[in-house]
């Protein structure tokens, strides 16, 4: 495959650049670059604090802008009726470079400055309408209080007398009331009530009277937005000190305290003052919040412009503190990767940068030789990158290593597709993928569309293989299909059905006739644990040769001859017989045979346990004995093929290096002491490259290091091969698994109400069947599809990745500007 267009098969080529770039084009040069989104850039200043950087005021400055941005969208959030927020794509660009801080600092100086006016005037709102209804439960009271007879008590030296006595004298009673009674008047929170209650006849001894009434309007913070319900109180008692005593009491509650007048027309007259009062209050009120939502409103039409401008102008001058400048300081030095293919691109975003700054100064690119190892670029579209990521959330791949998320767009909604098998299931899940799908573009710019961006495309080969599955196993519901006319007939014998074969055979898939065998469950255990089987070793045989093309593109020759090799025949001499076997024996008609169909599983341990002897009741084919001796040998010839060969080869090429003269760069003797300068003077300018290969990548590795790593991947292997191929039992089990539940459910739920006559059934019918469409969606299609889901990754990460994925790059991670919102 050419490098002219980009593949999936290996990571993009990278290549290390530098950039000088004058400082009066640098900040629209990386402006560009962050658009074009295909650079990374190291940081040159690893030792330098953040604090101490070249563009730290600036990115303060923007850190500011975007708190301000944070507080605008606070305050939009705590309006009652939602303010539109204009999007993003419906706004008109900015010309200037960004938003002034200074057009933002206006904004919220007035909008804070709103909020404190709204805020003061609230509360006194709230204090007038506190104040109104204590002046009106006062009045009630005392009004109630003239129309009853009584007299005041005459003496306040009889502790144990009445507050208030009655008697036949109207006028005398409200003359002395109002000269002898005194008491305190406001309001306080309703749950509190009865805890002054109690305190104050404990503390007065019972010498008072009080009176509550609830507030029927609730109170509401103007800040927090919680609601208050609070009571009025009037608490009447005798002497300065007391009344005292009541007063610290109850502000010590929260209670608010109002001066109330004892005179029937100073209250009047208060009510009247209070009520006017509050009416203008409450029109300035209204007045500012509607000044209030014209600025919110002002500020809503450009949030998405501010926010977006500040995040990339934010970014722009984090990227900026990555760079060097020269000795002059005036110009930027900026050092980074690309993909190689790429380079003609930035060049022309960097002639476009000079040409939107003004001026003639063109910033400088070339490509640096360098033995560092590039960051991992894999191109992706919408449709592959799921794939992408589930084989990155295992680990990056090497560099130009190949990326097993190629091979995954099949093997993983196949893997997928065998445990989920069944025409009715892949229905639901394809229709729900084809749904999100169509809504793609809709949802774009939601949190729901981020979330199945990848997913949706994923869903769907998994539906698509569900249906091409469960063709095969013959399965919609639980239920058959008759496509095409069997290969049995059910004849009667002896008074039991008996299937005779008929000549034919089923085109495509399971035949129907099995359903209704009495050996259902039996064939299809068989059928599906072979087949699972087969798949498996066949999925670990593509991953093993996988390794091939990486050897051979990274000139490793010993590994072909000391890993790759052994560990085919190994694999094959073994596994891949008992693939052969399976297949064999489902080729052959054993009716016409005179002895039995052997057990594969007992073959295959007797062959290892006593190769050669083969029993001729349990013989698959002649000549077995020795094939199975040979591939035994080959086998156990395998095992210290692996663990010697390597290493022997290991320590010949170091004897022969140490043969030359060379010694390693650990060995301090008669070493060379040369500064990093000198060597990166020699070879033409290449001695920097060689500077950097000994700083980062030369790991020095003795001849015990090589012998304990190859053990140990020796044996990780041998036993790997057993235990993976036994993993790959999962795809027969869920899927038998599967099967079942769907019976279960169908049986216990429709199959019974299928035959009721009349509306009755009609009905039942329905409610039923909404049952088993809501079982089947939830349990069978989500939490079934979700564990079949994290099995295939699973034979996808360890059976498959372990035989040749190295996975120890890092991502490419580049400056972006469409990927921000992400990142925030």
């Amino acid at each position: 495959m050419g490098d002219d267009y980009p593949s999936m098969f290996r990571s993009e080529p990278m290549s290390s650049v530098e950039l000088y770039i004058p400082r009066e084009v640098a900040h629209d040069t990386v402006t560009e670059l962050g658009e074009l989104g295909n650079v990374q850039f190291n940081d040159l200043n690893p030792n330098v604090n953040p604090f101490q950087r070249s563009f730290v005021g600036e990115i303060r400055r923007f850190e500011d802008m975007a708190r301000r941005t944070r507080f605008f969208i606070s305050q939009i959030e705590k309006e009652k009726d939602p303010i539109h927020i204009r999007p993003l794509s419906d706004s008109a660009p900015l010309i200037t470079v960004g938003p002034r801080a200074a057009l933002l600092g206006e904004h919220e100086a007035r909008l804070l400055q709103m909020n404190e006016s709204y805020k003061t005037l609230s509360e006194r709102t709230k204090e007038l309408i506190e104040a109104r209804y204590v002046l009106r439960e006062t009045a009630v009271f005392f009004d109630k209080a003239e129309t009853q007879q009584g007299e005041v008590r005459s003496s306040f030296d009889d502790s144990s007398a009445p507050l208030l006595q009655y008697d036949d004298r109207e006028t005398q009673h409200s003359s002395t009331l109002q000269f002898e009674l005194e008491f305190v008047a406001g309001t306080i929170e309703r749950s509190h009530i009865p805890t002054l209650e109690r305190v104050l006849w404990r503390l007065l001894r019972g010498n008072l009277y009080m009176n509550h009434t609830d507030i029927a309007e609730p109170f509401v913070d103007p800040v927090t937005g919680v609601e208050t319900r609070k009571n009025v109180f009037i608490i009447f008692a005798h002497g300065e000190s007391i009344l005292a005593k009541i007063r610290k009491v109850a502000e010590s509650m929260g209670a608010t305290l109002y001066p109330i007048d004892a005179n029937a027309d100073k209250r009047a007259d208060s009510l009247r003052e209070v009520t006017a009062r509050l009416e203008d209050l409450q029109t300035v009120l209204y007045h500012t919040g509607l000044t209030r939502r014209s600025e919110l409103m002002i500020i809503g039409e450009n949030l998405s412009r501010w926010q977006d401008v500040v995040c990339k102008e934010k970014a722009i001058y984090e990227t900026m503190n990555l760079f060097n400048y020269d000795v002059r300081r005036k110009t930027l030095v900026a050092k980074g990767w690309c993909p190689t293919r790429d380079l003609v691109i930035i060049q022309a975003a960097l002639r476009r940068a000079t040409e939107e700054s003004g001026t003639n100064v063109v910033p400088i690119l070339h490509e640096l030789p360098t033995n560092k190892t590039p960051p991992t670029f894999v191109r992706t579209n919408k449709f592959t990158e799921g794939f992408q990521a589930i084989m990155d959330s295992y680990g990056t791949a090497t560099y130009q290593e190949v990326n097993p998320g190629l091979f995954a767009i099949i093997t993983f909604p196949f893997l997928f597709a065998v445990m989920f098998g069944d025409i009715g299931h892949g229905l639901i899940i394809l229709f729900a993928a084809l749904y999100m799908i169509a809504n793609e573009r809709k949802w774009a710019r939601s949190n729901l569309g981020e979330a199945s961006a990848c997913g949706r495309y994923i869903i769907f080969l998994m539906g698509v293989f569900s249906l091409y599955t469960g063709l095969i196993y013959n399965d919609i519901f639980s239920l058959t299909l008759h496509l095409w006319r069997s290969g049995w007939d059910l004849v009667n014998m002896n008074g039991m059905e008996v299937g005779v074969p008929t000549g034919r055979v089923y085109p495509f898939g399971l035949d129907p006739a099995w359903r209704t065998a009495d050996n259902s469950l039996v064939f299809s255990n068989s059928y599906k644990m072979k087949m699972s089987i087969v798949l498996g070793v066949t999925h670990m045989t593509f991953a093993l040769c996988l390794q091939l093309p990486n050897h051979i593109r990274f000139k490793r020759p010993l590994e072909i001859y000391t890993n790759f090799i052994p560990q085919m025949i190994f694999l094959q001499s073994i596994f891949g017989y008992l693939v052969m076997c399976i297949i064999y024996k489902w080729s052959i008609d054993w009716t016409t045979r005179s002895t039995e169909p052997p057990s594969l599983l007992n073959m295959l341990i007797a062959m290892l346990l006593s190769p050669g002897k083969v029993d001729p009741a349990t013989q698959l084919y002649p000549g077995q004995g020795f094939v199975q001796v040979i591939l035994v040998l080959l086998a156990v010839v395998c095992v210290p093929w692996m663990l010697c060969a390597k290493p022997y080869f290991e320590w010949k090429e170091m004897q022969k290096i140490q043969g030359q003269g060379y010694v390693g760069l650990d060995h301090h003797d008669g070493l060379r002491h040369s500064t990093d300068e000198a060597l990166e003077n020699e070879e033409g300018g290449n001695g920097q490259a060689a500077i950097e290969q000994m700083e980062e990548e030369h790991e020095q590795h003795d001849f015990g290091d090589v012998v304990v790593h190859q053990v140990i991947h020796t044996i990780e292997y041998c036993l790997g091969c057993i235990s993976h191929t036994a993993s790959y039992l999962r795809l027969w089990a869920l899927s038998l698994a599967h099967a079942q539940l769907s019976e279960v459910l169908w049986s216990m739920t429709l199959e019974g109400y299928l035959g009721m006559p009349g509306i009755t059934g009609i009905i039942a019918l329905a409610l039923i069947g909404s049952l088993w469409f809501g079982a089947t969606v939830f349990i069978l299609c989500i939490m079934e599809g979700l564990s079949a889901f994290l099995h295939a990754l699973r034979l996808h990460w360890v059976e498959a990745n372990s035989k040749h994925y190295g996975g120890e790059g890092y991502p490419f991670m580049p400056l972006n500007f469409a990927k921000l919102d992400e990142k925030e």
